[in-house]
């Protein structure tokens, strides 16, 4: 089967390589500035072709750059030295000389090292052992992962590693798969991030309002953001229900007995026992670097929208710069948790210093797939696909206006899944969303800004090539297609739900229409619930 699966991979690589250096040399023939795929529809192609792969051979690497040489092609017309310095000097170099995400990588390091700290101090043993006297059940453990992503609304980065290096231990005490576990995490991330006012996301959202009071318009937008607020809804009701399907449900069920991961990829699997655990470790071990990370986060990410300066708390967190506020936030955290080690002796300075590398590597994986996802990103830049995307919004407003919401709902999912980003989702759509309603009564423009948030987390969600789900399977430490694979036919579900509501809400235009859509996601949950397999073990 493997081996099959190796020679599905080879020919599709071929067929795509043929597929598109054809009709583009031929349209290259005349060099312009820009390629002569630009802004249409092929601009879409290299993430296409890189999601499709990767959910066919199970193997992620190979799948995006292929998916970035794809991109790279295209742009060069099929000429080998301009597909060559694409990918590398105007790709690869070019993503990882960006000060953001140079900042996003260190933070990722820092993390990783504060969580092996813990783990070789014994801290989340102890935590371990603590809730295993207070969390008895797997929903109680599952519930507890959902309330702990909802309280770290701060940043979805910060929130997937925190609640992963956190709950791991307790959700595995439980029987709960790491599948299972990065869904929590990715499902309590973004969508948790796009409804707080007081988050890097808000912050975000509100910088792409032009001409209009970004964080007010944010706050309206909260109730109508049918996708984050019905992900939570489905998400609690869905453990307290006891029903998974689809793949879940495989990863479940052997996951009950015994098997975490299901499928032969298991990157991570042994990671916990690396090195010694101190067992005079204690909950409080566990308890203040994670607190003093939050703290020093927060104070971070003011600290750079200048609250120092004299800047009001709320303006300095919607100005701040996420990346930076969150590597200098977690560095602090870092020396608060060695310092906090050392003066109660349970980890010598040799010890301490030993897990920075020991953190790097662990998050090795994570910063291969990030990296690639970020070239693949600018690939699909390079080509257009922003251009394309708004053109194509622009030609849908001449149609029904009260279909718009649920049009753009679905224009924002395809983008934010193909391109793996929901902010640059964010940067395209919104302004062109606020040109067409700017003139239009009601709260019609507030709803199609809320679908456009909506659209972008759900395909964010959905999309393999997200940083936000690589993150969710770092900090669950599982394979990553493993959790691709099995979220996504949960997120559809939400999002056909979300789709079917913004229908609604085009016509009525009013909060109210959330009761319609948790209505019928516990309609459709009901009837999932007896017609597909159900966990009623404990």
């Amino acid at each position: 089967m493997k081996h099959n699966r190796n020679k599905v991979s080879v020919v599709l690589a071929m067929i795509t390589w043929f597929v598109m250096v054809c009709p583009v040399t031929v349209l290259a023939a005349e060099e312009a500035a820009k390629p002569a795929v630009y802004a249409t529809f092929w601009s879409l192609i290299p993430p296409v072709v890189a999601i499709v792969l990767a959910l066919i051979t199970k193997e992620v690497y190979s799948s995006l750059f292929l998916g970035i040489l794809v991109g790279a092609i295209l742009y060069s017309g099929g000429n080998f030295e301009g597909t060559v310095n694409h990918i590398f000097s105007e790709g690869m170099i070019s993503v990882l000389s960006s000060s953001s995400n140079v900042g996003i990588l260190v933070f990722l390091v820092i993390l990783g090292a504060m969580v092996c700290l813990m783990n070789r101090a014994g801290g989340s043993a102890a935590f371990g052992r603590w809730a295993g006297k207070h969390i008895r059940t797997r929903v109680g453990a599952e519930l507890a992962t959902i309330l702990l992503g909802v309280l770290i609304f701060i940043d979805d980065y910060f929130n997937c590693l925190t609640v992963g290096s956190v709950m791991r231990p307790i959700t595995d005490q439980h029987n709960v798969s790491r599948a299972k576990l990065a869904y929590l995490i990715d499902a309590t991330a973004a969508p948790v991030c796009i409804i707080a006012p007081i988050s890097s996301w808000a912050a975000a959202v509100s910088g792409f309002v032009p001409g209009e009071d970004g964080m007010s318009v944010f706050v309206r937008a909260i109730p109508y953001n049918y996708y984050a607020l019905l992900t939570i809804v489905m998400m609690v009701s869905m453990v307290l229900m006891r029903v998974e399907f689809g793949a879940m449900g495989i990863h479940e069920s052997n996951a009950l007995k015994g098997d975490l991961f299901t499928t032969a990829a298991r990157p991570y699997a042994g990671a916990e026992e690396d090195g010694k655990v101190n067992p005079r470790g204690k909950v409080m071990d566990l308890l203040i670097p994670i607190i003093s990370l939050v703290i020093c986060c927060v104070i971070g990410m003011i600290y750079t929208g200048g609250f120092f300066d004299g800047t009001d708390f709320v303006t300095a967190f919607s100005q701040s710069d996420a990346s930076v506020g969150l590597v200098l936030g977690s560095f602090f955290g870092l020396v608060i948790t060695v310092l906090l080690y050392l003066v109660r002796k349970v980890l010598s300075f040799r010890d301490c210093m030993a897990c920075i590398p020991d953190g790097f590597k662990s998050m090795v994986p994570a910063i291969l797939i990030l990296t690639f996802a970020w070239t693949l990103k600018s690939m699909t830049d390079s080509l257009g696909a922003d251009e394309f995307v708004a053109e194509m919004v622009k030609s849908s407003a001449s149609g029904l206006v009260n279909m718009l919401p649920a049009i753009i709902f679905l224009v924002a999912c395809f983008l934010a899944f193909a391109t793996g980003t929901s902010w640059g989702t964010f940067g395209i759509l919104i302004p062109i969303v606020v040109h067409v309603f700017e003139n239009t009564p009601g709260d019609l423009m507030i709803i199609s800004i809320s679908a456009c948030m909506a659209g972008a987390v759900c395909g964010d969600h959905c999309s393999p090539i997200s940083d936000t789900t690589i993150m969710a399977s770092a900090g669950a430490q599982c394979d990553h297609v493993s959790h691709v694979s099995t979220q996504l036919p949960y997120a559809v579900v939400a999002a056909v739900v979300s789709f079917i509501t913004y229908i609604f809400a085009g016509f009525i235009q009013s909060p109210l229409c959330l009761v319609i859509g948790v209505v019928l996601m516990m309609g459709v949950l009901t009837v999932v619930k007896t017609r597909f397999c159900d966990l009623k073990k404990e």
